[in-house]
């Protein structure tokens, strides 16, 4: 009877570790960004300087009648859902910022397909240390993930009790433990884009509806007339302000979160390619 060889078990020990961020900003931000929203509404549109008959109060003070030239004051005629869409705007902003931060820090530096090339070539020569220095030099997610993989496959190359088909089932593992590890961070705060541009339209539109009660309760309280129809028509223009606030963050949104998607999906193939070459390298250099 042929003697078989014992499978000898591999160390279940990434070389990337977990990445330890705290994530204080997702609801920090929002709070923020509400408060900031108010007080831009408040202070600088409500500013008393901006209006002929200014009101008094503190909280929302009851302006009428925007100064020529002061367009924007009329913002401040749209009702108490403008300052909570200006911090809805506000925190789109403050996301796409952090994230444009983190998915470029993950990117890495030059093309993702050119440093594949560039390790397949070490990895032809069987100069892992190169392909190891490669690594170093892109500093981005295919980077680290590709380099967690080649300190395995270094591991195994000189690893004589573990057969061919096992040395490349570890490397695979090590690469989806890595891949594990950075991808959370990639996608990590994109739900807060997709929930604004889903809400913030919303938000717009409730508002508008607002801002249109207003209007037609003044018109039926004035008894109609000229004056009520002057009163109508300048109520209904800043109730659209909600509106336009409601569509313009949602498109911001929506832009910003489908360019992040795109930009992570062109990583994550990277990081597939990255593994199908350390398997298949493996496979056809030490059989």
């Amino acid at each position: 009877m042929a003697e078989t060889k014992p499978t000898a078990s591999v160390k279940p020990v990434t070389s990337v570790q977990a990445k330890k961020s705290s994530n204080a900003i997702s609801w920090i931000a929002p709070i923020l960004c509400i408060v900031a929203g108010y007080l831009i509404w408040r202070f600088v549109l409500g500013s008393a300087s901006n209006f002929k008959h200014a009101g008094t109060g503190w909280f929302w003070p009851d302006h009428h009648e925007p100064l020529p030239g002061k367009g924007f004051a009329g913002m401040y005629l749209g009702g108490i859902v403008v300052p909570i869409l200006i911090g809805t705007f506000l925190t789109a902003l403050v996301f796409v910022i952090e994230r444009f931060l983190t998915i470029s820090k993950a990117t890495g530096t030059g093309n993702n397909a050119d440093f594949v090339r560039k390790v397949q070539y070490h990895l032809a020569n069987k100069n892992v240390d190169a392909a190891l220095a490669e690594c170093d030099k892109q500093k981005g997610s295919v980077g680290n993930v590709m380099k967690a993989g080649l300190h395995r496959y270094k591991d195994m190359i000189g690893n004589t009790e573990l057969a061919t088909d096992q040395k490349v089932a570890a490397i695979q593992k090590e690469v989806e433990e890595a891949t594990a590890l950075e991808l959370p961070m990639l996608e990590k705060n994109l739900v807060f884009l997709s929930t604004i541009a889903s809400v913030a339209t919303l938000l717009g539109l409730f508002g508008t509806v607002l801002g249109m009660i207003r209007s037609f309760a003044a018109l039926g309280a004035d008894g109609g007339g000229g004056a009520a129809a002057t009163a109508l028509s300048q109520g209904i223009s800043e109730a659209l302000y909600n509106t336009a606030l409601g569509i313009g963050t949602s498109a911001v949104a929506i832009i910003f979160y489908n360019m992040f998607t795109t930009r992570i999906d062109g990583i994550t193939y990277g990081i597939d390619e990255s593994g199908f070459t350390l398997t298949q390298s493996f496979a056809s250099l030490y059989k």
